[in-house]
């Protein structure tokens, strides 16, 4: 019996490309296929696909991937016409549609605007359309880009609730040190403890990509933290896809689901919004935050950075300059100086049309911090 309902495929710039230059179409040809089958088995897809800065680079005769914003945007504008033109054609061979979908963080930051994405998303799927997405590099800034794919994709896959994200690479999967460098590399087959295996990941990408084996970790943590299980294996495998389907996994890394996962507000407070400004805590405001479950009061805090009004979204920070949650706040930053340090009582005095008794309410806070 199939269990896996929906999936969310990523692929790479280095696994897409040719050594020559160029997007290799038989990559190309394999994911199509591979789609088709899981369509088969009745799992619905979403591909988030890197490549239209690879594409162009072909293109335009380029050797070295531009190292400067605007050339990226240059290029992935060349590009990403060519790449979507090549998975419409395979997708089309195999009997499917497929919609390119282009997002920057920008899109997302917004509530709505994230609503709207996941609407559009499940409408896409309901209409047995496969759709296709890649971070939309020619507009986007450098403030507000993700950077690579990795991270894209384990946040689409939280926005649609997949049971499943791939992850495909040119390696086969995490192992205990760098296998190019280390003979005596073991390849590690489930992760439990993603923050613990960071240090066994470094940050290189390939030459036409931007992703490494860290911001792969990245991903695997932010899908398991929105309760999907994430598996990282290598490209060449890719018609092994359709195996997991009935619940036979392949050469490669699992990384199980945490059990207690975040809600969607909380998802999108934790990795989608941009925080206005930040709050320092003492420690006991700390505690009270990760152990107590509470929310936090304006008595526990030491300090503002930035400027943020009623409703903005807050980082909040340890005195040792670590970051623990995300909330919306009550109060804005103007507010928050003033009444920093004081309780409910005090605050009242200050603030009169002030109603609420917490700086940050529990419900409309997120842990960010790993304990």
């Amino acid at each position: 019996m199939n269990t896996l309902k929906r999936a969310v495929l990523k692929i790479g710039s280095n696994s897409l490309s040719l050594a020559e230059g160029g997007i290799d179409e038989t990559v190309i040809d394999q994911l199509a296929g591979v789609i088709a089958e899981l369509r088969k088995q009745g799992t619905d897809c979403i591909l988030v696909t890197s490549g239209a800065v690879a594409a162009g680079m072909a293109k335009m005769k380029l050797k070295e991937r531009p190292k400067d914003i605007v050339g990226k945007q240059a290029t992935a504008a060349v590009g990403q016409g060519i790449l979507i033109e090549r998975y419409s054609y395979y997708f089309d061979k195999y009997g499917m549609s497929c919609a390119q979908i282009l997002l920057s963080r920008i899109d997302l930051v917004e509530a709505e605007h994230y609503q709207n994405a996941k609407n559009t998303l499940e409408k896409l799927l309901n209409f047995g359309v496969v759709p296709i997405i890649n971070e939309n590099d020619t507009v986007v800034f450098e403030e507000l880009c993700f950077g690579d794919n990795d991270r894209l994709s384990a946040l689409v896959a939280g926005m649609v609730n997949a049971d499943l994200l791939v992850l495909l690479t040119d390696v086969d999967g995490l192992f205990t040190a760098n296998p190019v460098y280390n003979r005596e590399a073991v390849l590690i087959p489930k992760v439990e403890n993603v923050a613990e295996a960071k240090n066994l990941a470094d940050g290189t990408g390939s030459a036409v990509g931007t992703g490494g084996m860290v911001t792969k970790l990245k991903a695997a943590e932010m899908a398991t933290r929105f309760g999907t299980p994430t598996f990282l294996m290598n490209a060449s495998r890719i018609a092994q896809i359709k195996d997991i389907a009935e619940g036979n996994y392949p050469l490669g890394t699992y990384f199980p689901p945490l059990k207690h996962k975040l809600n969607g507000k909380k998802r999108w407070m934790a990795y989608a919004a941009l925080s206005m400004g930040t709050v320092i805590i003492d420690a006991g405001a700390e505690k009270a935050l990760l152990h107590d479950g509470k929310s936090l009061l304006a008595s526990g805090v030491t300090g503002i950075e930035g400027f943020w009004e009623r409703k903005d979204l807050i980082k909040i920070v340890n005195n040792r300059g670590e970051e623990i949650a995300r909330g919306i706040t009550e109060f804005s930053s103007e507010e928050t100086e003033k009444v920093k340090g004081f309780h409910s009582e005090e605050i009242r005095r200050l603030i009169p049309e002030i109603k609420a008794e917490e700086l940050v309410h529990r419900d409309n806070l997120t842990i960010t911090q790993e304990y």
